[in-house]
């Protein structure tokens, strides 16, 4: 059918319309026959419409949801109207604290530092017997790790001379895992005095001649056997070291900070 000879029919369908009821016209020359082909035509037309309304309405509705996919903003919504990214929460505060000359430290040995083993230079371990404070701060809490140097280490002589032991502090760990170098001061110790141990030693070395000396001679040999006995035993003390200097497991040495130190603590909010 021609697109003229629909428009007529339109026309002429629209004109029955508006009179209420379809009729032939016969200026126009359309039957009856040409208003239902004009009528199911316009169906059609109208289904067909309503199709494509549909696929297009259907196509929009999935380029929002393909554009979130992408990274992109959804259809009607602005780049003002996106939501800001959220912000990294802030690191907490930083304090800066120093501690003076003169601060007590208190720690406990973990163990047994002698001069028998112990060589000057020698690391040992302790740990904090009481918190360490700078004012209300605390910088390490009851327990922290301590770090000490043998700052002397000397074994008695064989004929005179004591044992001495001097130790230190180095380091200490915080209550945030840090980990500060200090300096403090030298506590020491000394060995106790060996010459009973050694007179006694003497004693028995003479005695001990003495007897084999008479059984080998009577009284002039007792004599003799005495002064052998008594040489033998010098000899054995001046092949014995005297007593060690030690500091016992689980001792209690108090030190002061010798030169001040500078702390950066974290605190949360």
């Amino acid at each position: 059918m021609r697109i003229g000879t629909l428009s007529a029919i339109l026309a002429g369908v629209l004109l029955a319309a508006g009179c209420g009821k379809l009729t032939k016209s016969t200026d126009t020359g359309v039957t009856e026959q040409d208003v239902a082909k004009a009528e199911e035509e316009l169906a059609r037309m109208k289904e067909k419409l309503a199709q494509e309304k549909a696929a297009t309405e259907k196509a929009e509705g999935a380029q929002p949801a393909r554009r979130e996919a992408a990274g992109g903003a959804p259809a009607g919504q602005t780049a003002a109207a996106k939501k800001p990214p959220q912000k990294a929460p802030a690191p907490p505060p930083v304090k800066t604290i120093t501690l003076e000359p003169g601060t007590p430290i208190v720690v406990r040995t973990t163990s047994t530092i002698s001069t028998k083993a112990a060589r000057t230079g020698e690391r040992f371990t302790a740990t904090l017997e009481e918190p360490l404070m700078a004012g209300m701060e605390m910088i390490a809490p009851k327990g922290a790790l301590v770090e000490g140097v043998v700052v002397e280490s000397k074994r008695g002589g064989r004929i005179k001379g004591k044992a001495v032991l001097a130790v230190t502090l180095s380091a200490i760990t915080t209550d945030t895992g840090q980990r500060i170098e200090i300096a403090t001061n030298t506590i020491g110790n000394q060995a106790k005095s060996a010459k009973k141990k050694d007179a006694a030693k003497i004693g028995i070395g003479a005695a001990a001649g003495a007897v084999i000396g008479a059984i080998a001679g009577g009284g002039k040999g007792a004599a003799i056997g005495a002064g052998v006995g008594a040489g033998a035993g010098t000899a054995g003390v001046l092949l014995t070291r005297g007593n060690a200097a030690e500091i016992p497991s689980e001792t209690i040495l108090h030190f002061e900070l010798a030169q001040p130190v500078s702390v950066t603590l974290e605190r949360s909010r």
